[in-house]
């Protein structure tokens, strides 16, 4: 089953567009746990167990395993994931964007060490930095496009002369990504919450890739915005909350606010999805 296979289906199953993300940071665990690195594992297991039918995938962030030398703890986690919800699909969150030999090391790492689904990528370095990802049947990579932080606009928003129609970069992005770099259907694009119009924006050039939106929750993104600027008939949308759910509670009932908080994201997703649609 491809990665597209995998979110279609939990998102059906699950009746959910929403992702959780695990950026565990120790210092904000539980007071049972709070500064202790070997509980990642533990947190984020739980967090999976509380959620896993709520959401049409998870999205763990490496840089919050490997700064604590915790990557045995990821693929222990990963391990767990595909026990308790084989269904859901799992995005590593690692950026990555070299080239050549080096990007095939970073593809081994997330589809064979890791055993992701699907990973995100830099596409700054061109096409030769994401084809080694291409190779791997059915995984998918997502490609940042319109990032939400500050800096963004720097490079992102900056126009291209030498491009027909003079599209901003990450325009430029979002049509390769649709068109001639998507050779067996395995690209989505990165695209943050907090810039619902230029959501709308990549959807109109990308009508049909699937779209990972971080920045719902804690960095103030709009759920309903988003909702209504990024879902399409045939464009799935992955709406990403981390700390909003994986910190709901500093108390032994952190799982249970975690879910909680699940739930009430998913709904207001579902209802400005019914809304966009009527």
């Amino acid at each position: 089953m491809t990665f597209l296979d995998m979110l279609r289906n939990a998102g059906s199953q699950n009746q959910s567009m929403l992702c959780v993300g695990l950026d565990p940071e120790p210092n904000r665990f539980p007071a049972a746990m709070q500064g202790d690195a070997s509980k990642i594992y533990d947190f984020c297991a739980a967090i999976v167990d509380a959620t896993a039918d709520l959401v049409n995938s998870f999205k763990p962030q490496i840089a919050y395993f490997a700064a604590h030398r915790a990557e045995d703890q990821l693929e222990r986690l990963m391990a767990h994931m595909r026990a308790v919800a084989p269904h859901v699909p799992v995005i590593l969150d690692a950026k990555r964007g070299d080239i050549g030999s080096t990007a095939e090391q970073y593809a081994k790492e997330a589809f064979e060490r890791y055993g992701a689904d699907a990973v995100t990528l830099s596409p700054f370095m061109g096409f030769d930095s994401v084809a080694p990802y291409l190779k791997y049947e059915g995984k998918g990579a997502f490609l940042l496009c319109r990032t939400s932080n500050p800096g963004g606009d720097d490079l992102q928003a900056r126009t291209l002369a030498d491009v027909p129609g003079n599209p901003k970069v990450f325009e430029h992005v979002a049509a390769l990504a649709q068109g001639p770099w998507n050779l067996n259907g395995q690209l989505g694009l990165v695209v943050g919450a907090t810039r619902p119009h230029e959501i709308e924006r990549v959807r109109e050039i990308a009508p049909t890739l699937p779209l990972l939106i971080p920045g719902v929750g804690a960095q103030g993104g709009d759920a309903v915005a988003t909702v209504k600027a990024g879902l399409r008939e045939h464009g799935s949308i992955i709406v990403n909350s981390s700390r909003a759910i994986l910190y709901a509670s500093s108390g032994a009932d952190f799982a249970q606010a975690a879910r909680t908080q699940a739930l009430a994201t998913r709904e207001i997703l579902q209802q400005a999805a019914l809304e966009a649609r009527g």
